[in-house]
């Protein structure tokens, strides 16, 4: 089974968030395990990513890329990763430069999210991703 971590600075604080990502977990579940790692600091992020074996980080440098692309990127790095996937986003200081220089950069947008909106906005796209590999209506 595909596993796919997401990596984040600060807890959700708003419950309607925590809801929201909830059901994209839950639609994700027959197709991949999404584990979700909130860390203190940007320190212990950096610990936590520097272990995992394919990196992809969110950060307004990264490449903006189509839902189609994202899509094709997240098939791949798939293969790269051995069937492990994870995805860092950064708090409001960004990432540590050790983390982008070991990581494929990606940008959701050219506007700025709070890590929060961020991290439903990240898993709306992996769910839109699987449902375009499968073809499905969902993206139109």
């Amino acid at each position: 089974m595909l596993k796919l971590k997401i990596l984040s600075v600060g807890k959700t604080k708003e419950k309607w968030l925590d809801e929201a990502f909830g059901e994209y977990q839950k639609r994700l579940k027959p197709l991949m395990q999404v584990d979700c790692q909130w860390a203190k600091d940007s320190s212990q992020l950096l610990d936590w990513a520097l272990k995992e074996p394919y990196l992809i980080c969110l950060d307004p440098t990264g490449c903006l890329l189509s839902s189609e692309q994202f899509a094709t990127l997240i098939e791949q790095s798939w293969d790269r990763g051995g069937s492990r996937l994870t995805i860092v986003i950064g708090g409001a200081e960004g990432l540590p430069l050790e983390l982008k220089q070991n990581a494929q950069l990606i940008s959701l947008s050219p506007l700025t999210f709070t890590h929060q909106i961020t991290r439903l906005v990240l898993i709306e796209q992996i769910y839109r991703a699987t449902e375009i590999q499968k073809g499905s209506n969902y993206h139109k």
